[in-house]
């Protein structure tokens, strides 16, 4: 289990090492987000959380800690919807997720009542897990975080990139010909977010212990960019 302060480029290394796996450039790293909100320490015990007047209202109507909605409350913008067992909220760094991506999910809560909370700031936790692989192996990688969101229109949740480095989370496809010649007019691919779901079919959402997932043979030769640029911004969504 990860713990807060753990290096988690030597557990990666260790993993690597024990898995016969020699790391080449180009070469890269799906992590779950919990385990470097875990490193980074972003627990916040909700036995120190006072409830404010919006969080117990909140609470009522949806039906859970009033101590968790402030937590939830502190980490977004905007409350977007909530109903029974839901809140829907804008995050601080701009994703619309459940919970402000806030859970209690594979945490030892020990003699406490603890959440976890997102990364300050994935894209940079990306850039230092690169920085540090790229250091120990000699070779440029890149760092995909993924986390679980569910989705407008559609049942259940699919893993997507909060965080990237190394790669382009963004690929631009406009004007590139299609198999008439017809160059394409909107296309961009999220490729940071299909190799965020690709990997969560390998590390699973339960109990699969599997956070880190090692991927190779992916030829992207766009400029890399990070994960904040997924992120549609407020005045082009249709959805709010």
């Amino acid at each position: 289990m990860v713990r807060p302060d753990d290096d988690l480029v030597s557990i990666i290394a260790d993993g690597l090492t024990s898995a016969g796996i020699e790391v080449a450039s180009g070469d890269i790293f799906v992590v779950a987000q919990k385990i470097v909100s875990k490193a980074e320490n972003r627990y916040v015990d909700l036995d120190d959380v006072s409830p404010s007047a919006r969080a117990l209202e909140l609470a009522k109507t949806v039906g859970k800690d009033p101590r968790h909605i402030e937590v939830v409350l502190s980490e977004s913008s905007e409350v977007i919807r909530s109903r029974q067992n839901v809140i829907i909220v804008a995050h601080r760094l701009g994703f619309v997720m459940a919970n402000a991506g806030i859970d209690q999910s594979n945490i030892d809560q020990g003699h406490s009542h603890r959440v976890l909370l997102l990364p300050k700031d994935p894209d940079d936790s990306c850039e230092r897990l690169k920085s540090g692989l790229d250091q120990r192996f000699g070779v440029n990688v890149a760092v995909v975080m993924n986390d679980s969101f569910g989705r407008p229109w559609r049942n259940g949740v699919v893993g997507v990139a909060i965080g990237c480095a190394g790669l382009p989370a963004l690929q631009n496809m406009i004007g590139e010909p299609d198999l008439f010649g017809r160059p394409m007019q909107v296309t961009e691919i999220a490729v940071a977010d299909e190799l965020a779901a690709a990997a969560s079919l390998v590390m699973g959402q339960a109990a699969e212990g599997q956070p880190i997932v090692h991927v190779r043979g992916l030829s992207c030769q766009a400029p890399a960019k990070p994960a904040s640029v997924l992120v549609r911004p407020k005045e082009q969504d249709l959805f709010r």
